[in-house]
């Protein structure tokens, strides 16, 4: 027999590449800034330096972290650059980061308290944490029959949501009915068919000059279906919509709500994390009527990819809804009914030790910390914001609430559709559009964790600079002028 191969890393070797990679990020994240914010790659340049066959045998560390540098960080889009102002913020500090690694490398599976008790108990307590924090109502707490557990997007929080609304009504699921914005995030009609209602059963209710949902058009609506002989369900309202960060009016909804005994869903997404700062908390008033909540702590609080909150009033709609106990899963600590088992709050079965990361934020920055960076974001947005209105060629279509600017030259579609193109392609920063009133808009979601207000003033500068190049150019304006006439 020949001699026995150990494959694994050493412990010396795995302290050793562990400090190279260590050192990696965070020489990454010195010089962030120094790459082009969006990623210059075509299609398939990727791939083409890969190898057509995985390796037969193991290759150095050295070699697998120079492919880094050579082949991922080309087709790396930089989410963590203090110029990426696309999509929503998406924060990565360096205590998540932490947090994550020691997360990875505990490899706790906790979809049973007795499968690691602390995995469970810290989830339990730092979202305990967090309703004080964001002055969420009491009855979210585990205390008092309701609950948080992580999610790991708003999508998950949405599909569970409306499960168990369907769960509770116990009636033919071809009649339910799902109701939310036109301007509420696509997760929901996905949640709707997820859950197996009926896709053209889902009411998507049209908004006031606010871009909320309009409560006079909801109640419209559920009572259209109530004559037709079907059963309203469910109500999704927002706080801080993906196009414009509109807030819902969520006082006016939970009334409604309850009248007809819908389950009234709301998703905090980016938004939820202003209310760190008490003077922000408007942005939740009527969430007590809410039977289940949530927010993602990934896009504006410091923490990275995947982190959701998520909230019910009564924690037992929610299992009854979701729990499955086959035998192998049956043990002592579960049957006494002394736990929390997060397998049934959560589509998948197993789960990370997500909590960790939150822990981990939440003690580095502390709630001063984290109010510090919410505040400094709505003021560099209202900053922005005024910068916009001051400009005769744009306009800004809403006033920001938050740390979301809409925004756009009154040039006509054409234009800002060049604008837009134009900067993402220079790589000095990024920027995402959307539609309102049927007009293509510029969104400036100002919170990356490193952005700063010369950050801001920059990408200002380079927008007005472009829309001035589109302008001067004979051939842009041509083709303007031919499309008008078209």
């Amino acid at each position: 027999m020949g001699e026995k191969r150990d494959y694994h890393m050493s412990p010396e070797e795995f302290r050793h590449w562990g400090y190279q990679t260590i050192d990696w990020l965070v020489d990454y994240r010195q010089k962030v800034e120094e790459f082009p914010v969006l990623s210059q790659v075509e299609p398939g340049d990727i791939r083409a330096k890969l190898p057509s066959n995985a390796p037969q045998q193991g290759e150095s560390f050295a070699e697998i972290l120079a492919d880094i540098d050579r082949i991922i960080m080309p087709g790396i889009t930089h989410w963590q650059s203090p110029n990426f102002f696309g999509f929503f913020p998406a924060g990565a500090s360096a205590p998540s980061i932490l947090g994550e690694l020691m997360s990875s490398g505990l490899g706790v599976l906790g979809f049973l308290w007795a499968t690691s008790p602390a995995c469970t108990e810290l989830e339990t307590h730092v979202l305990d944490w967090l309703i004080d924090m964001l002055g969420l109502p009491d009855h979210f707490k585990s205390s008092t029959g309701g609950g948080g557990v992580l999610q790991d997007t708003a999508c998950s929080a949405a599909i569970v949501s409306v499960i168990a609304a369907r769960e509770q009504k116990k009636a033919d699921i071809n009649r339910l009915v799902a109701y939310t914005s036109t301007e509420a995030h696509s997760s929901l009609e996905k949640a709707v068919r997820i859950s197996g209602l009926r896709p053209e059963n889902l009411r998507l209710i049209d908004i006031d000059h606010h871009y909320a949902m309009s409560p006079d058009r909801l109640e419209q609506a559920i009572k259209a279906d109530l004559q037709a002989g079907l059963i309203p369900c469910y109500l999704a309202g927002t706080v801080g919509t993906t196009s414009s960060n509109a807030i819902d009016p969520l006082t006016r909804l939970g009334a409604i709500a309850q009248k007809y005994d819908l389950w009234f869903h709301v998703d905090g997404a980016m938004s939820g994390t202003a209310a760190l700062c008490p003077e922000l908390r408007w942005i939740h008033q009527g969430v007590e009527l809410a039977d289940s909540y949530c927010f993602n702590p990934h896009k504006w609080m410091m923490t990275n990819f995947d982190c959701n909150c998520f909230y019910v009033r009564d924690r037992l709609k929610l299992t009854n809804a979701l729990s499955i106990m086959p035998e192998y899963l049956k043990n002592e600590a579960t049957d006494s009914g002394k736990v929390i088992d997060y397998r049934d709050w959560q589509l998948p079965l197993s789960r990370r030790f997500k909590s960790l990361k939150l822990w981990f934020v939440i003690r580095h920055y502390g709630i001063e910390g984290l109010q510090h960076y919410v505040r400094k974001h709505v003021a560099l947005a209202k900053e922005f914001a005024q910068w916009v209105k001051l400009d005769p060629a744009f306009k800004l279509v809403v006033n920001p609430p938050l740390n979301l600017v809409c925004f756009r030259h009154q040039g006509g579609d054409l234009i800002n559709q060049e604008i837009l193109n134009r900067i993402n392609e220079s790589g000095t920063m990024y920027l995402t559009s959307t539609k309102l009133d049927q007009k293509l808009t510029l969104r400036m979601a100002i919170g990356q964790a490193e952005t700063e207000r010369e950050n801001v003033k920059l990408a200002w500068k380079l927008i007005r600079s472009v829309a001035e190049k589109i302008i001067n150019d004979n051939d842009f304006t041509c083709q303007i002028s031919t499309e008008k006439a078209a």
